[in-house]
């Protein structure tokens, strides 16, 4: 049982915000439905004098918090949300990978920098149920752990790490001002810019107000609840929708795999465990074209060349590629047409003083370790900029 405690239920939007803030911040809590659990309604109603506002929280120390917003919940659970002072040598705004390495080469070099990250710090290599294909773990390594690590050396090294706080706005003088979602604002000589990626959604009618309670993106944030379901739906046929297919089989008696394709495009190995797999059931030529609900999924209507179909999955998982978080940054650097950050050879923008690196950069071939050397080389083009401009110390000759 989790310390954390959430009652809810699942037509909620603000109860969906919520588990999607604690997921991706990876704090375990128990779910309590009390459309589900007549106890918990009357609990929720006793804590209320009567009231039945939701989400209701029940915090480790035994507070309460009565439909918290994200900063709220951050506050509450100790995370950090607001910078310490106003100026900094520098800016790292996004906190996955390519943010984390470039921050903890920059912090052993004295270089004073605050990282800005919208979500949850380690991105989305921190939901990654498995990462095989990182150097150093021949096992392979949970991603929570991996980018637990992260943080861990960028924290020993004296960066400040904010998260559940985003960059609204970016301005570039001379130095760099970022304003936050907080309203806090803060300036750097200089910013590198790892704002990461999203996952893409179907864009089908019904997603939307399905997404938090029978539609995913997530499989080791939201896969669990589906403990003993008769079947789930992954939609996509790439590395992330094999990978998470073979996770997800764990919980449910069949994962139909639905794909636009008439061929899987993930690795050949994660093909091999995919056809080889007993519950995995594979539907080339396939689309979703849309999402029957009554309150929570009741059906997709397929499309292929058979025509059009009807199947029930308890839940959907979404993994058809990413989208950068760049939304922020037009008009301030150029973007190529997908909203990519176009950069030169030394991962410079358009602006002198400000870097790109990893999956939002275009170019980028969007894997953790590319991510990983493409911060630590921003960091290094950053800081030869940092030193012509005088901003940090120049190593003598005898150093």
């Amino acid at each position: 049982m989790a310390e954390l405690k959430v009652y809810g239920a699942p037509w909620c939007p603000d109860c969906r915000r919520s588990k999607a803030f604690l997921s991706e911040h990876r704090i375990s809590y128990d779910w309590i439905d009390i459309d589900q659990d007549a106890d918990a309604l009357a609990y929720v109603e006793e804590l209320q004098n009567g009231g039945r506002s939701i989400p209701t929280v029940i915090l480790p120390d035994g507070g309460m918090l009565i439909e918290p917003s994200d900063e709220e919940l951050a506050q509450a659970l100790g995370i950090q949300v607001r910078p310490l002072r106003q100026f900094y040598d520098l800016a790292v705004v996004g906190g996955g990978p390519a943010g984390l390495a470039a921050s903890i080469y920059a912090a052993r070099e004295g270089i004073d920098t605050v990282v800005i990250e919208r979500s949850a710090l380690g991105g989305q290599a921190g939901l990654t149920n498995r990462i095989d294909n990182y150097p150093g773990f021949p096992d392979g390594i949970d991603g929570d752990d991996l980018m637990s690590r992260f943080v861990a050396q960028a924290r020993r090294f004296g960066v400040e790490l904010l998260s559940a706080v985003g960059a609204t706005e970016l301005t570039a003088g001379t130095d760099v001002e970022a304003t936050l979602s907080s309203g806090d604002r803060l300036a750097a000589h200089a910013a590198i810019l790892t704002p990461g990626s999203t996952y893409r959604r179907l864009g089908v009618p019904g997603e939307d107000d399905l997404i938090g309670t029978s539609v995913h993106f997530c499989s080791t944030c939201d896969g669990p609840f589906y403990a003993g379901a008769r079947q789930l739906a992954v939609i996509g046929g790439g590395n992330s929708a094999l990978e998470e297919s073979l996770y997800l089989t764990q919980f449910a008696e069949q994962v139909h795999i639905i794909y636009r394709g008439d061929q899987l495009s993930g690795s050949a190995a994660l093909q091999d465990k995919v056809r080889s797999h007993s519950r995995i059931h594979l539907s080339p030529n396939t689309s979703v074209s849309s999402m029957q609900s009554n309150g929570k999924l009741s059906s997709l209507t397929l499309q292929s060349p058979n025509g059009d179909s009807q199947t029930s999955p308890d839940g959907v998982f979404v993994f058809i590629g990413l989208q950068p978080n760049t939304d922020f940054l037009r008009g301030v650097v150029n973007l190529d047409q997908r909203g990519f950050i176009l950069t030169d050879e030394r991962f410079q923008t358009s602006i002198d003083s400000i870097y790109a690196a990893g999956d939002a950069r275009a170019g980028s071939t969007k894997q953790l370790g590319a991510a990983v050397g493409e911060g630590i080389t921003a960091l290094m083009m950053t800081r030869e900029y940092l030193r012509a401009h005088q901003h940090i110390r120049t190593p003598s000759t005898d150093e």
